[in-house]
């Protein structure tokens, strides 16, 4: 217990730069905005942030906020409604936040975002590049997705993803994610008596995966499958995560304390690299390729390439440079990586050596995914 409570107190004392996701839930008193809520948000994050952290903020609110601004008794259900929600609520939410924490002489500044900044390595980096700019001249960075153009194609998908991409593409030091829910818990607590918090994770298992993607599951209460994903991604990326109840007024206190509030997710020692990152986390795949055991085997226990002869099959369409699954023969994802070829071309050199490869095509690289650009999925190395 008491290298536990070490642990927490040595990553508190560490996180210089932290990134805050605030759900909708938090912000918003009913179908609008709480002026309260936002105010006392920003009283804790300036005060942390005047004490020389550097604090940025991925917050929701701006849907709801655009529901009330439009009169509307309900979420919108289909992605105009919810664009035009978004168009409207995007600048009273900035506004609230803007108020809130220049009466504390902190400056904010909002960067909204799509899947498109992050898929596209010269954009990702520009990303970043804009973060680290905010934060040597002490601004707050408040983040969120661009509702108000995103499609299902282009979103980052949900906030607690948004956050973990954050977090890794600003290299945080600790991702806090405020949710309505005290943390990670053995069952559901609202159904079981005996459900117990868990005070920290070191693996994001499948079975944990598995368990909380399940409909109806006490783990997967709060929407705690896209929460351990946001955990995974992080823990890749080295940054440690803490799942907290936002309710609590003291909860960001507490958690920048070192006290045991909520759940920590340890990273392992190692972190992946930042480009084998990006590729695993934030290209979305666009098709499969499968393989014999034997390129599986060199793929993954030899550090080698993924060559044609080792190639069963092809699944959905891709061009030169898409992400793609390589795909064991037992079905399971073996690594992740760039192609070199389109599915078109796979499909036509599949099984062929690369001597052969040019006779087909005409031209040849010597492999469909060179090592540098693949990913293992199994030992996440």
């Amino acid at each position: 217990m008491k290298s536990a409570a070490r642990e927490r107190r040595k990553i508190a004392a560490d996180a210089r730069r932290v990134v805050v996701k605030i759900g909708s839930s938090l912000i918003t008193d009913g179908r609008q905005l709480s002026a309260e809520k936002i105010d006392a948000l920003a009283e804790t994050v300036s005060r942390h942030h005047g004490e020389g952290r550097e604090m940025l903020i991925t917050s929701s609110g701006a849907i709801a906020a655009g529901m009330a601004k439009l009169g509307l008794s309900r979420r919108p259900q289909n992605i105009p409604e919810k664009q035009a929600a978004a168009a409207i609520g995007q600048s009273y939410l900035m506004w609230a936040y803007e108020r809130a924490f220049s009466r504390r002489g902190c400056q904010v500044a909002q960067i909204l975002l799509t899947r498109d900044e992050f898929s596209f390595r010269k954009r990702y980096l520009n990303a970043r590049n804009t973060l680290f700019t905010l934060l040597a001249h002490r601004v707050v960075p408040i983040v969120n997705e661009n509702d108000s153009v995103a499609v299902e194609e282009i979103q980052v998908g949900d906030n607690d993803s948004l956050s973990a991409t954050v977090a890794c593409l600003a290299e945080a030091d600790l991702l806090l994610i405020l949710s309505d829910v005290e943390g990670l818990f053995t069952a559901d607590p609202r159904c079981e008596d005996g459900a117990c918090l868990i005070p920290s994770v070191r693996e994001i298992t499948g079975e944990l995966l598995e368990a909380a993607g399940e409909a109806g599951s006490g783990i997967g209460t709060g929407g705690m499958y896209t929460k351990l994903l946001a955990a995974q991604k992080v823990m890749d990326f080295g940054i440690p995560m803490v799942i907290a109840d936002g309710r609590d007024p003291g909860a960001i206190d507490d958690v920048l304390a070192g006290r045991e509030k909520g759940t920590l997710f340890v990273p392992p020692r190692r972190k992946m690299a930042g480009r084998k990152h990006w590729i695993l986390h934030s290209i979305p795949p666009q098709g499969r390729v499968d393989v014999d055991a034997g390129a599986a085997r060199a793929v993954l226990k030899g550090g080698k390439s993924l060559l044609p002869a080792g190639i069963t099959g092809v699944k959905g369409e891709f061009s030169a440079g898409d992400a793609v699954r390589v795909v064991g023969p037992d079905g399971n994802e073996v690594a992740r990586g760039l192609v070199n070829y389109g599915s078109a071309d796979v499909t036509r050199i599949k099984g062929l050596h690369t001597d052969q490869v040019r006779l087909v095509l005409g031209y040849a690289y010597d492999e469909v995914i060179h090592r540098d650009d693949l990913v293992l999925v199994d030992d996440r190395i």
